[in-house]
């Protein structure tokens, strides 16, 4: 038994979008080798991209506290991984870095993908996931400096988010 029905085409082109992301007092930046903006990383067709994220990011910025996918989306003539890399202050060295901003999320239809996701959505989305990780997985709460875990809380669910 196949999973795959007769004539159906799965293959095609990934990529991962990598968001470097690092804790400038209380402050989260983005920072990478791309300065600010993305980085995008080919990935094969039997290439793991949690794997794949991780060794270039040790290879090129140093060890990562956290490599985490927080989202997915069709961009760029391919399927789009999002991922947020924490790293150490220590290791942004000369990398360009710029402060984070808060963006409204990216809405769909129940059934139909927005038409548009900026790169500020994709980010906000990514720390909001972060941020939910750092209370719900032991794991994620254990890699999170108490500065950090500070960070992320504020970023709350929408709905509670305008109570503030």
């Amino acid at each position: 038994m196949t999973r795959t029905p007769a004539g159906w085409d799965v293959d095609g082109p990934v990529q991962a979008e990598v968001f470097v992301v690092w804790l400038n007092g209380e402050v989260p930046e983005l920072t990478g080798p791309c300065g600010a903006a993305p980085w995008y990383l080919e990935l094969g067709a039997v290439d793991h991209p949690v794997e794949v994220v991780d060794r270039i990011v040790r290879d090129v910025v140093g060890g990562p506290l956290l490599v985490h996918s927080t989202s997915w989306r069709r961009d760029r003539e391919a399927v789009i991984l999002s991922f947020v890399v924490v790293i150490d202050a220590g290791r942004v060295g000369s990398m360009g870095s710029r402060p984070i901003g808060r963006a409204e999320l990216a809405r769909s239809e129940a059934t139909v993908a927005p038409l548009d996701i900026a790169t500020d959505q994709v980010v906000e989305h990514a720390l909001r996931h972060l941020a939910w990780l750092a209370v719900d997985d032991p794991v994620v709460r254990g890699e999170l400096s108490p500065a950090w875990r500070a960070a992320l809380a504020r970023y709350v669910p929408e709905p509670f988010r305008n109570l503030g």
